[in-house]
């Protein structure tokens, strides 16, 4: 038994119809060489045979005297979770984001362990999919991402590999079951209280000189200033995922040219899409818009729980010139990263949940919808650096799949996979029409930048 943090609940108290808080992935692959065309049928079979299900995939919710925590489903059926399905003719990209749109847009079950595998036939070009989804609260992007990365192998001949809810607990593993519950979760409250009470006095000088700046600098990002946009309206339940692959090498020959990180470059890729979709709406606010970047604090091996940080980033959408917002947005963030350098991990989670109450508080209540804090996340998870094999399948592409919010109602996630920056965009489908076109202003972004450096 397992008590869930203060962070992982809020993933519980958010989710409402319109709102899942389930994060995912998109795996697409090709046939082995040698594979027969019902593969993936055998595939299939081989996976149902897959009965050991370790943790965190085999854990449900349950509550004892107000507070959930993770227990082990002793009842857990596994064709509830792992589905083989096809998709419908001709078996295009388009379908297969169809499939995924409409798989995330449904809340799942919470009196089950709340993960879904999807094994995905009928592509053309002999390749297949997987799409995973996970509920928030147990993972986050970067712990997911590990569980997926350990489900891989490097080697294209290697056979008979686990799925991702049977992989092997590593060695070294403590048992969090072990011992008197309520004595170790004292034990862990009085621990983790003493930390955050010596966070105090970092996290108020760092809070009060970001007040001071907001201020005196009407352009700086912050809790104060975030304009009122399309982006930031009530949402649906319903869901357009749009996703696609740009080339590594392009982007980091822009860094090069303009010294700056790929992060940086890819921040105003996206403000640029974001700047040219509004534009056509006529609905580009005059302030620049604002995003909410996570970045992870996580220090260990492990692969549960939610240990991330905050960035609050202006885009500078406000300026005509791709050139002149990339170098706005790298002063920006670098900013931002030198507030955190002092900072210890502790200090940076209670700053980011002081910076982000106004929205939390607007995310639960809705009495306050105009404290916007940020218009949009744009969150960037690393993942696999070399080509990646599952049962000698080769992983071509790797799109993630994350959270549209109410006022929040675009998420743009990207992963590194090899020389590829794979972007995978959630949104209303109400709310942000043809959320697709994106993916082309993305592609314009990009080469905006390479043309005003002469690349």
């Amino acid at each position: 038994m397992k008590p869930l943090s203060p962070i992982d609940q809020v993933f519980l108290w958010l989710e409402k119809r319109q709102q899942p808080m389930h994060v995912g992935g998109l795996q697409l692959f090709s046939f082995p060489e040698d594979a027969p065309d019902d593969y993936v049928a055998q595939l299939a079979d081989q996976l149902r045979e897959q009965c050991t299900v370790t943790p965190p995939f085999d854990r449900r919710l349950n509550n004892r005297f107000g507070q959930p925590f993770w227990v082990e489903d002793e009842h857990l059926d596994l064709e509830h979770h792992f589905r083989f399905e096809a998709l419908p003719t001709p078996g295009r990209i388009r379908e297969l984001l169809a499939f995924v749109s409409a798989e995330h847009s449904h809340l799942m079950d919470r009196e089950r362990p709340m993960w879904e595998f999807h094994l995905i036939e009928g592509l053309k070009d002999r390749q297949f999919a997987v799409y995973i989804k996970i509920h928030h609260s147990l993972v986050d992007g970067v712990s997911a991402m590990r569980l997926f990365q350990r489900m891989l192998s490097q080697d294209p001949e290697q056979r008979n590999m686990p799925p991702i809810w049977s992989l092997p607990l590593r060695s070294g593993n403590k048992n969090d079951d072990n011992g008197p519950s309520m004595w170790r979760n004292v034990a862990h409250l009085l621990g983790e209280s003493g930390k955050q009470l010596g966070t105090v006095p970092a996290v108020s000088k760092a809070l009060l000189s970001t007040v001071n700046r907001a201020r005196k600098d009407p352009a700086y990002d912050s809790i104060f200033h975030a304009p009122q946009c399309v982006l930031n309206g009530k949402i649906t339940g319903s869901r357009r995922f749009a996703a696609q692959s740009y080339c590594l090498k392009r982007i980091k020959a822009v860094c090069k040219a303009y010294e700056t990180t790929v992060n940086d470059v890819v921040m105003a890729m996206c403000a640029t899409a974001l700047r040219t979709y509004l534009m056509n709406q006529d609905a580009l606010p005059e302030k620049p818009l604002v995003a909410m970047v996570p970045v992870s604090l996580r220090k260990d091996d492990s692969s549960g729980g939610n240990q991330v940080g905050i960035i609050l980033a202006s885009l500078g959408t406000h300026l005509n010139d791709a050139a002149e917002r990339l170098r706005y947005i790298h002063e920006d963030v670098k900013a931002s990263k030198e507030r955190y350098a002092n900072m210890s991990s502790e200090e940076i989670l209670n700053y980011t949940a002081l910076l982000l109450a106004p929205a939390g508080f607007n995310l639960l209540t809705g009495l306050a919808p105009k404290w916007q804090t940020f218009n949009v996340v744009i969150s960037n998870v690393p993942g696999p650096k070399e080509p990646s094999y599952w049962n000698g399948a080769r992983l071509e592409g790797m799109y993630p799949v994350s959270i549209a919010m109410d006022r929040i109602a675009l998420n743009m996630t990207l992963t590194s996979y090899c020389d590829q920056v794979e972007f995978g965009l959630i949104g209303c489908r109400r709310t942000l029409p043809s959320l697709q076109r994106m993916l082309d202003y993305l592609e314009e972004g990009l080469a905006e930048l390479e043309s005003a450096a002469g690349i």
